[in-house]
């Protein structure tokens, strides 16, 4: 059979040998008579589990036990409410810098909680006396991303990484509080990684509900929910198969990848992308054609080479390719040479 390649931004591809692992750990785990499905949260293999994957993620990322791994339900929408209902006290207020669909988001969750500035630039000044700063690393919907080098701000810095989270290289150490959904490049939806400075953490309010209390569940061990073990172990197979290949070697691949993409894009006027040249994602590639009839065409033809899920989101329209780390590069290579054939054949 022909390879499927699945640019879907979410949930995104996971690396066949993870999916092959995911599926024997369905009838029987950890040296137990029952599948993942069933495990106990209280037993020794879950505890195994759940130490093994903080541990590798605090790997990945270059941290020390300064910081600590939450696995938390309700994905990165749930973090746009639960940041600042620990953080913000009455009176308080933090910054949000908002360059796109999902920063807007959590800045209007942010807003029912407490006052939350929202800054359209770095350039309008960070506030001194924010309790944080809130950034979106990366924006899926426009295929636009933060530049690495933005100017700190001078207070705690958050960030929702949700779909170029451990894809690029970045210094994880200065941020306070950064969280993502897991299904685009750490597994399956149904989990949120949330990674917090424990220092940061420690002036987290105490006096909330203890399901959406970060400190309680930090007391808890991770275990006042009953976690999702089956999305937990997908991300231990997944962090495991990054260590394995070198998280370096991943981030190369990425940048070929794209640059792959936006050169083809780039030949000719035919291909329009959304994304000014220097905010361009590494992960979410966006563009259209020049009708809306050649985009339903292009993405009907794609569908029946394998490529499959290229359809942008309902906001914009268009094509939308996502480049998760599990994407390989022969995908992006089917890719733009479909293009090519789509081009001479339409243009």
């Amino acid at each position: 059979m022909n390879p499927v390649y699945n640019f879907c931004a979410g949930p995104g591809m996971l690396p066949p040998e993870v999916l092959a692992a995911a599926r024997e750990d369905l009838l029987q785990w950890g040296g137990l008579p029952c599948g993942v499905l069933e495990v106990s949260h209280r037993s020794a293999a879950y505890a195994e589990l759940k130490a093994r994957v903080e541990a590798n993620l605090l790997q990945l990322f270059n941290l020390d036990n300064r910081y600590t791994v939450l696995l938390l339900q309700g994905g990165a929408s749930g973090q746009f409410a639960m940041l600042p209902y620990n953080f913000l006290r009455e009176g308080a207020a933090a910054d949000y810098l908002v360059k796109g669909y999902w920063g807007e988001k959590a800045v209007q969750q942010a807003g029912r909680v407490a006052r939350a500035r929202r800054l359209a630039s770095w350039t309008e000044g960070w506030d001194e006396r924010a309790v944080y700063a809130h950034v979106t690393t990366n924006e899926t919907i426009a295929g636009t991303a933060l530049p690495e080098d933005f100017p700190a701000p001078p207070v705690p810095l958050c960030a929702d990484m949700s779909s170029d989270i451990l894809a690029r290289p970045r210094d994880y150490s200065k941020y306070a509080l950064f969280y993502a959904g897991a299904q685009k490049n750490l597994g399956v939806a149904g989990l949120a990684v949330v990674v917090a400075e424990k220092e940061f953490l420690s002036h987290a309010r105490r006096n909330l509900p203890a399901a959406f209390c970060y400190l309680e569940h930090a007391k808890a061990n991770g275990l006042y929910h009953t976690p999702n073990a089956f999305a937990v172990n997908v991300l231990g197979h997944l962090t495991d198969h990054l260590l394995k290949c070198g998280i370096e070697t991943i981030w190369e691949q990425n940048q070929r990848k794209a640059e792959k993409l936006y050169a083809e894009i780039d030949r000719t006027a035919f291909w329009r992308p959304l994304a000014p040249k220097g905010e361009r994602s590494l992960t979410n590639v966006t563009f259209r054609l020049p009708t809306a009839a050649l985009e339903a065409l292009f993405l009907e033809k794609a569908a029946e080479e394998g490529l499959i899920a290229l359809k942008g989101h309902r906001a914009l329209g268009g094509v939308r390719a996502s480049l998760y780390n599990a994407m390989p590069e022969a995908g992006v290579d089917k890719l733009t040479e479909f293009m090519r054939q789509f081009e001479q054949t339409h243009g």
